[in-house]
């Protein structure tokens, strides 16, 4: 199959569309009686360490180890505070990153296993190795542990959602333990 080519068209900052905003953010929950319930409908929180202009981060939901209890899923649950998305090692995260035109992210690798799905605009996964593939609409990836950046080479914000569960760190045959390389605000 053809592979999508990248816009290679510059965005100035001054000329970029607007964010878009925030996701939307629905929980649902049981009431002590045990009727399903809407306990919360509304904004998520989004956090944009690198300026208004720059990429946002919405940390939907996250726990800190799997399975998790729907016990504990009250009315009065509240979402995680704005952070940079980072899997608990043992549990489970649920966020969107919002990418500007002519922005990239610089080159990382979480442990976790990562399921990715561009909801908006285009944006170009780079590998360490030098590959480049971009992703569109509906696009999906499935991520282990590798080395790896986002850049939007489009003319609109691009909108991803990921699911990152926590995974062991990958070990290559001789041993070397490939570790987490996470890019700070």
């Amino acid at each position: 199959m053809e592979q999508p080519q990248p816009s290679s068209y510059s965005v100035p900052p001054t000329s970029r569309p607007p964010p878009p905003p925030p996701p939307r953010l629905l929980r649902t929950a049981h009431t002590l009686a045990g009727t399903s319930v809407v306990a919360s409908d509304g904004p998520a929180n989004t956090f944009s360490p690198f300026g208004p202009a720059g990429t946002a981060f919405s940390v939907l939901d996250a726990h800190p180890a799997v399975p998790v209890s729907n016990a504990n899923q009250t009315p009065s649950s509240s979402p995680p505070p704005p952070q940079l998305p980072r899997c608990p090692p043992a549990g489970v995260m649920f966020t969107v990153s919002d990418i500007p035109p002519g922005q990239n992210a610089p080159m990382h690798r979480t442990l976790s296993l990562d399921y990715a799905v561009v909801l908006s605009g285009e944006i170009v996964l780079v590998l360490d190795g030098g590959e480049e593939r971009t992703m569109v609409f509906g696009d999906t990836l499935v991520q282990g542990g590798v080395n790896h950046s986002w850049v939007n080479r489009g003319r609109e914000w691009c909108r991803i959602l990921f699911v990152m569960v926590g995974a062991e760190k990958v070990v290559l045959e001789d041993g070397t333990a490939l570790e987490e390389t996470v890019f700070k605000r």
